[in-house]
C-alpha cells in the first residue's frame, strides 16, 4: 500500500528551507531523468535521499557542501 504523503521516486515534493525560505518543488526520478534546471532531481542527490521516506509536515535536516539545511515538507503529489 502506498502512502501518498510519503516521498518517493516518481513523487512532486514542495518543501522550504527553514525559517523563512520561498517553497521549492522538485519532482525525484531516476538518475537517468535528472534535470535540476527543470525541477527534476535524481533519487541519489543529497536532498532526494535526505526526503526520501518523509512526509508532509516533517522537518528534514539536509547535509549540503558548507554544513546542513533545515527545511519542511509541505506537499507530497503524484507526478
Amino acid at each position: 500500500q502506498i502512502d501518498a504523503t510519503e516521498v518517493s521516486v516518481g513523487k512532486i515534493v514542495t518543501f522550504k528551507e527553514l525559517p523563512d525560505e520561498e517553497p521549492e518543488s522538485y519532482t525525484i526520478v531516476g538518475a537517468a531523468e535528472a534535470d535540476p534546471m527543470g525541477g527534476k532531481i535524481s533519487n541519489d542527490s543529497p536532498i532526494a535521499k535526505s526526503l526520501i521516506g518523509h512526509h508532509v509536515n516533517d522537518e528534514v535536516s539536509i547535509a549540503i557542501p558548507v554544513g546542513t539545511m533545515q527545511v519542511k515538507i509541505l506537499k507530497v503529489e503524484n507526478a
